[in-house]
C-alpha cells in the first residue's frame, strides 16, 4: 500500500516527465506552465488511493490520474479568464502572463490531452472510464454556467449552491475516485459507493474553499482572499448571511452587494465582519463535517479490508485540514 505523499511524488514526477514536441511550441509553453506551478493533486491521488485499494500497482494507471488533473487545470484556466483572476497558487494566471486569446487556445488544447490521457487505459475498461469522464466533463460544464448565472440572481437558495458546487467541483472528485475503482476491476456496487465517497468528500472540499477564501492566509493560499466577497459570489456563507442577518446585518450585506464602486480590502473586511457576528464561519464548518461523516459512511460500505482503507481515510482527513 502506497502513501498519499509517495503517490504524491509519483504524479509531480509524471506531470514534470510530460513530452511537449509539438508545435508551435507557443500553444504548449502555457499548459506546461500551469501545471509545473503545483497544486494539491488531489484528484489523481485521489484515483490512485482508490485504485490502490485493490491493485498494488498504482503507476500502472498514472496517465488516466494524469489527464483527470490535465483537466482540472484546463477548468482552472478558463475559470480564471472568465473570473480576470490575477493569481493561480502564487503565480500569474495565463491570460495576464499571455494573453486572453491565448488562454483559450492553449485550455482547449488541454482539454483534447485530458480526453487522450484518460483513454488510453485497457479496452475492456475503456467504455466505462470514457463515459464517467464524458459525463463528469458535461456536469463541470453545467455547474460553471450556474455558478456564472447566480452572479446576478438574487433568489439563489442554499440548495441551488449545493447542486452548482456537486456539478462544478464534486463530480469531478468522485469521477477520480469511480475511475480508481473501475481501472481496479472493483464490483459496480463498490464503484457506486466510492463515487458516493468521492462526491461528498468533494461537497465538504468546495464548502471549505469558500471559507479559505474569507479565513485563510494568502501567502498560503496562493491567492488573495476575498475573491467571493467582491465579486458577490452567492456561496454557502453569503446565502446564510443574508437568511440569518437581523434587519440591520442584512440591509448593510445588501449594500455592499448592490455596491458599484467600492474599496476592495473595505468590503471584504465589513463583510468579514458580518459573517462573523451572525456566526457562518461556524455554520460552514458544521456543514462541511456533515458531509465528512456521510463520506466515511460510503466508505464503509465498500467491500475492501479496512486495513486497504487506511490511506484514502487518511488522505480524506487530510483534505478537510488544509490551508490551501
Amino acid at each position: 500500500m502506497y502513501q498519499s505523499e509517495e503517490l504524491l511524488q509519483k504524479v509531480n514526477e509524471a506531470l514534470d516527465g510530460l513530452a511537449y514536441d509539438r508545435n508551435p511550441f507557443s500553444l504548449y509553453e502555457p499548459i506546461k506552465y500551469v501545471l509545473a506551478i503545483g497544486g494539491k493533486r488531489v484528484r489523481p491521488v485521489l484515483m490512485l488511493l482508490t485504485y490502490n485499494l485493490y491493485k498494488d500497482d498504482p503507476e500502472r494507471i498514472m496517465m488516466q490520474a494524469i489527464g483527470l488533473e490535465t483537466y482540472h487545470n484546463f477548468t482552472l484556466l478558463h475559470d480564471d479568464l472568465m473570473d480576470q483572476a490575477d493569481m493561480r497558487r502564487g503565480h500569474r494566471t495565463v491570460h495576464k502572463r499571455w494573453n486572453p486569446n491565448q488562454a483559450i487556445l492553449s485550455g482547449d488544447t488541454m482539454l483534447l490531452q485530458a480526453f487522450d490521457r484518460i483513454a488510453d487505459c485497457e479496452v475492456d475498461k475503456l467504455k466505462d472510464v470514457f463515459n464517467t469522464f464524458l459525463i463528469t466533463t458535461y456536469e463541470v460544464g453545467e455547474g460553471q454556467q450556474l455558478d456564472v448565472e447566480y452572479e446576478t440572481r438574487d433568489d439563489v437558495k442554499e440548495e441551488d449552491y449545493i447542486e452548482m458546487i456537486r456539478l462544478k467541483t464534486s463530480v469531478l472528485i468522485a469521477c477520480a475516485t469511480k475511475i480508481g475503482a473501475i481501472l481496479a476491476g472493483a464490483s459496480k456496487e463498490d464503484q457506486d459507493n466510492l463515487y458516493k465517497f468521492g462526491e461528498q468528500i468533494g461537497l465538504a472540499f468546495q464548502l471549505q474553499d469558500d471559507l479559505l477564501d474569507v479565513y485563510g492566509d494568502p501567502k498560503v493560499f496562493g491567492k488573495n482572499i476575498g475573491g467571493d466577497i467582491t465579486s458577490n459570489k452567492k456561496t454557502y456563507m453569503l446565502i446564510n448571511a443574508l437568511n440569518l442577518a437581523n434587519e440591520k446585518q442584512r440591509q448593510e450585506l445588501k449594500k455592499w452587494i448592490a455596491a458599484k464602486d467600492f474599496d476592495r480590502n473595505e468590503k471584504v473586511k465589513a463583510v468579514t465582519k458580518l459573517y462573523d457576528e451572525i456566526g457562518i464561519r461556524q455554520l460552514c464548518e458544521r456543514k462541511m463535517d456533515e458531509y465528512y461523516d456521510r463520506a466515511l459512511e460510503y466508505l464503509a460500505k465498500v467491500n475492501v479490508a479496512e486495513e486497504r482503507k487506511k490511506e484514502l481515510k487518511a488522505y480524506a482527513a487530510e483534505m478537510m485540514t488544509r490551508q490551501s
